[in-house]
């Protein structure tokens, strides 16, 4: 027997739909993934197989097929263990309206008694499900949250496999995520840890950050350690204009993509802050990676990426930053495939005026020649 179910895999920041065949037969005794997957999707038979037992369902010993259409797109990770679960349980006979499958889109990992484990791109997937006119997205409970803040779906938040199965034949049976962006955004985007108003003293400089934050501009401070760089910089996002929520909804794509959203988490509300260590590579600062995902850079887009210490950055990390802070976009492009990532951000550096940082310091002597200072 043949049944389609439905998944998404994420590419950038956008969401492509995926179809999930599974075909059942007696013709042979072997499982089979096609459809271009990668290790994490091919021992995903493994774990269904563990589900589907553990939870007292049928798992067949025939020759089992499944393929994920469009076959020419790389898919990765685990998030379509669900839909590989929920075809192979309507393709036996154990689910008794097998033609809602169609309505729904399905994303989840499956542990081995059948609980359903967070995903990554939970939102980007809710916007395109929306977009096709699904009538439902079935997506782990820690990610309703962040999925209902697309209005045009109905959310349904999972914890295990039997819940699944119990909404397909009755839908009444588990209660539909419903959140209100609009008060979401507004309650939480003036809630800040700390603010720009609690420096007290450096007039100067905070003259200059205001000037910097009204235009977007970048800036570099130059100063001894302890002057207050890193403090002031940590609190320059708090007087920036606050985030729109179309901007709100695309910062949140970016973090849900990469990964970086707090478990329960909705809408990021406020302009992130990002500071990466002088350590970091050209990849993780750009993004990159086999399927590529975003950088520090566009993470802290729509807000201000911090560099401290800017002469210990390598050279070629700084300069990959040219072309991105131009065009506020970077392209990443694999063998097979190029994607864009949004990367408008402010940036502000900070650095010693010498490498002994002592120059101009009141107590100590500077012992770098004048040709090695800034100034």
């Amino acid at each position: 027997m043949l049944v389609k179910t439905y998944g998404s895999a994420v590419y950038g920041v956008e969401a492509i739909t995926i179809t999930v065949e599974v075909s059942v037969d007696n013709t042979g005794k072997f499982y089979y993934i096609v459809g271009l997957p990668d290790n994490a999707v091919k021992e995903s038979m493994q774990r269904v197989e563990s589900a589907i037992k553990n939870n007292d369902f049928y798992m067949p010993r025939t020759k089992l097929v499944v393929n994920l259409a469009p076959a020419d797109i790389k898919k990765t990770g685990t998030a379509f263990d669900l839909s590989i679960a929920i075809g192979t349980l309507a393709a036996t006979g154990q689910i008794s309206n097998p033609e809602k499958l169609n309505d729904y889109v399905i994303m989840g990992e499956l542990g081995l008694d059948g609980e359903v484990l967070p995903i990554k791109g939970a939102l980007p997937i809710a916007i395109q499900s929306g977009r096709e006119n699904f009538k439902g997205l079935i997506v782990p409970k820690q990610n309703a949250q962040e999925a209902a803040l697309v209005n045009s779906i109905r959310v349904y938040g999972v914890s295990n496999l039997k819940e699944v199965l119990g909404l397909f034949a009755d839908e009444g049976s588990i209660d539909q995520t419903v959140v209100n962006t609009r008060e979401v955004f507004a309650h939480a985007q003036g809630d800040f840890d700390i603010d720009f108003s609690e420096v007290k003293g450096q007039e100067n400089i905070k003259r200059a950050l205001e000037i910097a934050a009204s235009g977007g501009h970048n800036a570099i401070l130059i100063g001894p350690p302890g002057a207050g760089k890193t403090m002031l910089a940590k609190r320059l996002p708090t007087i920036l204009p606050p985030l729109s929520l179309p901007e709100a909804l695309e910062t949140t794509k970016i973090h849900s993509v990469a990964g970086k959203l707090p478990v329960h988490s909705t809408l990021i509300s406020k302009r992130p802050f990002r500071s990466p260590h002088h350590t970091i590579s050209d990849a993780a600062l750009v993004g990159g990676g086999g399927i590529p995902q975003p950088g520090e850079i566009s993470l802290a887009h729509n807000g201000v990426l911090f560099l401290d210490e800017l002469p210990e950055f390598k050279r070629t990390v700084l300069e990959v930053m040219r072309q991105p802070m131009e065009e506020r976009k970077v392209t990443i492009s694999r063998a097979k495939i190029a994607l864009d990532f949004p990367a408008s951000f402010m940036l502000i550096a900070s650095m010693n005026p010498c490498p002994c940082v002592t120059f101009s310091h009141l107590k100590a002597q500077c012992r770098i020649t004048t040709s090695k200072r800034v100034w």
